[in-house]
């Protein structure tokens, strides 16, 4: 044995990736001093419970303890917030009153990470930065990396807020932190726009996998969404988003939490068996507010032949779910998905960057449906979402050749709409260049009214249709549209790009004090949205909050530093309108320049 090899004896290294939470007691040394034995005392039973009770019930490990503080892994991000969650609500029974100066917290941090694991230990330099996030938690709160945030529904598994990129001790780059806190006993403010509706609601629950292996988890979402498809056809039935309810694929006792916060009616879900390429679903429909399965049954099918369109098992599925709510049999016309689950799931992936929160996220994006283009031209959907890249790209103030990025934009949707006509998706984005690139907003408008024909359930279609009457004044219709999108679509990853084209709506009706909430829960999410600021800004230049207007122009300007009143009504469809001149009054008012 060699000086540089190790002891045989020794075990052998175990990499993994785990979700690293940090914990510490606040002010231990001021606790400590004022009352020694007690502090312990508490602090102690405290770390009991945790590893007796916490530990076990989350599914997680104490590494190691670290005098105050604590570290501890976990092998997925959910339950690990969960635990870190009840160890505050934990310590706070084991302290004497807030008041109190014995009165003991918490504070906390947590980061996934490639990690190198053995029974005393975690290595690696992802267990570092773990530990230096702590250094921006509040007494009583908890920062988490964007790894850890990129894996949580925001409303449903905490709240979170954006903090930006922050600067860390012997970290060389800044790192992007959230601050999370308990997610709320209610669901966030809703339209009722589904639980009044005279269409019963339906959520289809992505497939589970009972081996829990990724990629038949990833094929579970594909079949979903071929069978969302097919619901959607109906004009009798309201279809929840996919992107929605994948969120609750494998929590138990989830049906309380998808009423409050789908609106659902129904749920339908089950598991995905998979022998030799032939696929079985077994499948209930259970009512939301009794629990009450309405109808169970299974499904059998082949996985090449679903997704060719070849095999009945979508058909035959789509018929006994809508014959069990007594709603006459789906007229159905099947749309070609991707080839396989590879271009699917590069395709999910493209769509999530596509709305994150940084330039290098959104660029990878474009990288990414480029190539999916170029691997197989048969699909609209990513000449669709490459369309609204170049949107997003010119709304952001990312653009450096606005008539290029129209340009490109149009030959993107005019491709998926060769490949399929009939495309709600293609549609909807088709008018959303019309009207946000061309100033077209009657030929906006008609590609909304197709893409609704063609699937009542298009979020992006009530979306953008009700941005467009925002720039036309049309208040009213503008809110209602814009709620129906927040409806059918209310924890959809992109959700802070549906709060902000919400605000523009509620902008155009005059309601200011609710734009400002709606902005303001958009910026929580997505803090460097440069429409979502510009709203803010006008909503309080109307409200006579001129210095708050003031500083979110400010704001702006760091983002959208070229920005002007006359480059606005350049490229702004409200500008030929009324509310081009009032907002754009507003926007001078608050600081923006001239030219």
């Amino acid at each position: 044995m060699t000086a540089n090899q190790p002891d045989p004896s020794w075990p052998l290294l175990r990499r993994m990736t785990r979700t690293v939470v940090v914990v510490d007691l606040v002010e231990s040394v001021r606790l400590i001093a004022h009352d020694e034995e007690g502090t312990v005392r508490r602090w102690q039973a405290f770390v009991h419970e945790v590893v007796t009770r916490l530990l076990p019930e989350h599914g997680g490990r104490l590494v190691k303890r670290m005098g105050d503080g604590l570290m501890l892994e976990f092998e997925s991000v959910p339950p690990a917030i969960r635990c870190t969650l009840d160890m505050f609500t934990t310590l706070a029974a084991h302290s004497p009153p807030a008041a109190s100066p014995s009165a003991m917290r918490l504070r906390a941090s947590a980061h996934v990470t490639d990690v190198i694991v053995d029974e005393h230990d975690l290595y690696g330099a992802g267990v570092n930065l773990a530990a230096r996030l702590l250094q921006l938690a509040e007494p009583g709160g908890i920062v988490v990396s964007g790894e850890v945030r990129d894996r949580l529904v925001p409303g449903l598994d905490a709240e979170v807020e954006d903090l930006g990129e922050c600067y860390l001790k012997h970290i060389d780059e800044p790192v992007r932190a959230h601050r999370l806190s308990p997610p709320p006993a209610e669901a966030a403010w809703m339209p009722p726009m589904i639980a009044n509706a005279l269409r019963p609601a339906i959520a289809v629950v992505p497939f589970d996998a009972p081996n829990q292996d990724a990629m038949q988890q990833l094929l579970g979402d594909a079949v979903a969404d071929e069978l969302i498809a097919s619901l959607s056809r109906s004009p009798e039935l309201t279809v929840v988003s996919r992107l929605s309810t994948s969120v609750f694929r494998g929590r138990a006792g989830a049906l309380p939490s998808i009423r409050t916060h789908l609106r659902a009616d129904y749920v339908l879900a089950g598991t995905m068996h998979i022998v030799n390429e032939r696929l079985r679903l077994v499948v209930e429909l259970t009512e939301a507010t009794s629990a009450k399965v309405v109808w169970a049954g299974e499904v059998r099918g082949s996985v090449p032949g679903v997704f060719s369109g070849d095999d009945p098992m979508v058909h035959d599925l789509t018929h006994r779910v809508c014959s069990a709510l007594a709603r006459r049999q789906v007229e159905r016309a099947r749309r070609e998905p991707l080839a396989t689950l590879e271009s699917y799931c590069l395709l999910m992936a493209a769509v999530n960057l596509l709305h994150g929160t940084a330039w290098h996220d959104f660029d990878r994006a474009r990288e990414m449906l480029e190539h999916l283009v170029d691997r197989d031209r048969r699909h609209a959907a990513p000449h669709a979402w490459l369309a609204k890249w170049h949107v997003m790209r010119v709304q952001q103030g990312w653009s450096t050749d606005m008539r290029r990025d129209t340009s490109l934009a149009l030959d993107c949707t005019r491709r998926a709409l060769d490949i399929d006509p009939a495309s709600s998706l293609s549609l909807a984005i088709d008018g959303f260049v019309h009207c946000n690139l061309m100033k077209d907003l009657d030929g906006a408008a008609q590609r909304y009214e197709l893409a609704l024909a063609e699937n009542p359930s298009e979020p992006l279609a009530w979306l953008f249709s009700g941005t467009l009457h925002a720039f036309k004044g049309e208040g009213g219709p503008a809110v209602h549209a814009a709620e129906r999108a927040l409806a059918l679509s209310p924890l959809d990853p992109m959700r802070y790009f549906f709060e902000s084209l919400t605000a523009t709506a509620a902008l155009a009706d005059g309601q200011y004090e609710r734009t400002i909430e709606h902005a303001k829960r958009s910026l929580k999410l997505h803090r460097t949205h440069t429409s979502t600021l510009r709203a803010m800004a006008i909503a309080q230049v109307q409200l006579g909050r001129l210095d708050e207007a003031r500083e979110t122009v400010r704001a702006l300007m760091v983002l959208e530093p070229q920005l002007t009143i006359s480059g606005y009504l350049d490229r702004s469809p409200s500008s030929g309108f009324a509310t081009g001149k009032l907002w754009s009054d507003s926007l001078a008012a608050a600081g923006v320049p001239a030219s």
